[in-house]
């Protein structure tokens, strides 16, 4: 595979990274994957990404996820050596990531303010729960916490109405892709000015960004109870797993009853148009899945596929790999992980076929290399898990 950082936009830029968990070190490692050096500077326990789920040679899947190419550095800030190491690493980077509660890193002398009177063109990304000010400000957050708070678990309510965790870390990830989007933005202005930006970016506001046609629907109908855009859709049981159908607009209903041959559905004017169908949900919803359960997946993909009609098998994570359509389009590429062999890594979107960049870090396992490349004394970094 094609590797090449040299060609990609940010080849030439150091990136330092000070945060933990998912949302802030997932920005940092689109960034890396755009061709940025990234030192991640991690406490001496280290991230706590690292015992998030299980874990195996050093690793959990989350630690490799979202820090794969960069180099970890461990630092101990709460000695002056290294609160000095850091400040040292700050004031040569030109891009800043950290997800400290509001007043932290100004404790440890890298905040905004200080680091920008040095280098007025950094671009500079706070990441939090809540915002920087506000009554909530100083709360912790997590995604969990933050699907709850914000709506999305409500939104992902089962069928007797209580609300659930969506199955993976939505707004840690959402909230990661908007910092890196802005920080990216921010290099372009300036490579353009030469002054820098300070990007603070909420997983509130994510939340919510992520949620905007739905607030607007709301405010829209306020008496109204969430309805179906369009009808017959959902998750339907076939004789031997689940497939998702869905209608785009009235053709598309049109091809699915001519499909299944409901002659009676063709022939019924309210049905012609969706605003005619949604109120009669629960009918069609309910004849679609008395007949989807009468034949197998496969049975129905081929039927469907041939009359243009949306649907999807509801598959696995873990079979995506072995899509015919990721396979062909390079959605994946291997990863080898020393003491873990070769793994499915999904390349970023828009670099199919290209290798990933790095390996995935141990603890420390690039201190003492970083430390004297910038000039730092070896006690600075005392702590370290693995030799660099």
């Amino acid at each position: 595979m094609h590797h090449n950082d040299e060609d990609l936009p940010l080849h030439g830029l150091t990136v330092l990274d000070l945060s933990q968990g998912i949302a802030g070190p997932h920005c940092g490692l689109l960034l890396r994957q755009q061709g940025a050096r990234v030192i991640k500077v991690e406490p001496p326990h280290g991230d706590w990404s690292r015992q998030m789920g299980r874990a195996r040679a050093g690793h959990t899947a989350i630690s490799v996820a979202y820090n794969l190419g960069k180099e970890s550095v461990v630092l101990d800030t709460r000695t002056e050596p290294g609160r000095a190491a850091l400040r040292r690493l700050a004031t040569q980077a030109d891009v800043v990531v950290q997800n400290y509660r509001p007043g932290v890193v100004e404790r440890m002398g890298v905040g905004h303010a200080e680091l920008a009177a040095l280098r007025p063109g950094l671009v500079y990304v706070s990441i939090s729960g809540h915002g920087a000010t506000g009554p909530d400000a100083q709360l912790p957050a997590l995604d969990t916490t933050m699907q709850a708070a914000t709506g999305l678990m409500h939104l992902n309510r089962d069928a007797t109405g209580t609300p659930r965790r969506i199955g993976l870390f939505l707004v840690d990830i959402a909230t990661g892709l908007q910092a890196a989007q802005n920080a990216m933005a921010a290099l372009v202005r300036a490579a353009r000015t030469g002054q820098g930006r300070h990007v603070q970016v909420s997983m509130l506001e994510t939340a919510a960004a992520l949620q905007s046609y739905v607030v607007l629907d709301a405010a829209m109908f306020p008496q109204a109870e969430a309805a179906a855009f369009n009808v017959p859709t959902g998750l339907f049981r076939a004789s031997d797993g689940h497939l998702y159908v869905s209608m785009l607009d009235d053709a598309m209903f049109r091809r699915l009853a001519e499909a299944l041959d409901r002659h009676d559905w063709l022939a019924d004017p309210a049905l012609a148009t969706s605003a005619g169908r949604i109120p009669r949900a629960l009918e069609l919803n309910g004849a679609l899945a008395n007949q989807l359960a009468t034949q197998t997946v496969a049975d129905w993909e081929a039927l469907l596929r041939r009359h243009d009609v949306l649907h999807a098998r509801a598959a696995r994570p873990q079979d995506l790999p072995q899509s015919p359509q990721a396979r062909h389009a390079g959605v994946f590429a291997p990863l080898e992980v020393p003491g873990l062999g070769t793994l499915d890594w999904p390349n970023m979107p828009g670099q199919a076929g290209r290798a990933p960049h790095g390996d995935a870090p141990l603890l420390g396992q690039h201190t003492q290399a970083v430390l004297a490349e910038f000039g730092i004394a070896p006690a600075a970094g005392q702590g370290a898990a693995a030799p660099g």
